[in-house]
C-alpha cells in the first residue's frame, strides 16, 4: 500500500456521513486498549459532533482507503507564550486494528504537520502512552522528541 491510495482529509461536522464517519472513529478507538478500553458514552456521542464543530481551534481528519475509514485525528490549536506563536496539539490519532502497519498513522501525521505549518504553528505536541511502543518509535521517527516537561498531569472535574 502506498500512501497516495491513502487520502487524509478534514471533518466537515455540518454532513451527516463525515459526521458518522468521525464517531465511528473515535468510538472504535476508545473501545480499544490503548484508548479507554469502552465505548463512548450515549451523552458524549450526542454532544461531541455539535461541540466540535462549533469550537474554535478544533480539527479533525479522516483517514480513507476508497470509501473506508481506516483512521483519524483531532487537533486543537493552542498557543505558545514562549515564542509567541500557534502550537498544535494531536488529542487523538489511531488507525482501526486491521488497518495498521500500512502507513495510515504516518500519512495522518504528514497531514498534520501541512496543517500546523498553514496555521503558522512552532511545534505540535502530543501525548503518547508508555506502554506503546509501536506509536513511541512512530513518533520518533517523524521529528517528535521528549518534550521538556517532566511529568504530565491533571485534575479531574
Amino acid at each position: 500500500m502506498t500512501e497516495r491510495e491513502i487520502r487524509v482529509r478534514r471533518v466537515d461536522f455540518t454532513d451527516t456521513q463525515d459526521a458518522t464517519a468521525y464517531l465511528e472513529q473515535l468510538d472504535a478507538y476508545a473501545r480499544d486498549p490503548m484508548g479507554a478500553g469502552q465505548a463512548l458514552p450515549t451523552a458524549v456521542r450526542e454532544r461531541l459532533v455539535s461541540d466540535l464543530g462549533q469550537h474554535p481551534g478544533s480539527y479533525a481528519l479522516l483517514a480513507e482507503i476508497g470509501d473506508t475509514g481506516v483512521g483519524f485525528a483531532t487537533c486543537f490549536l493552542g498557543y505558545s507564550t514562549f515564542q509567541a506563536r500557534p502550537l498544535l496539539n494531536i488529542h487523538d490519532i489511531a488507525v482501526l486494528p486491521d488497518w495498521r502497519g500500512r502507513g495510515i498513522a504516518r500519512a495522518l501525521l504528514d497531514a498534520i504537520t501541512g496543517l500546523a505549518t498553514s496555521l503558522g504553528c512552532c511545534r505540535l505536541t502530543l501525548e503518547v502512552r508508555s506502554d506503546n511502543p509501536r506509536a513511541r518509535r512512530l513518533y520518533r521517527d517523524t521529528g517528535f522528541t521528549a518534550a521538556s516537561c517532566d511529568l504530565f498531569m491533571e485534575k479531574p472535574l
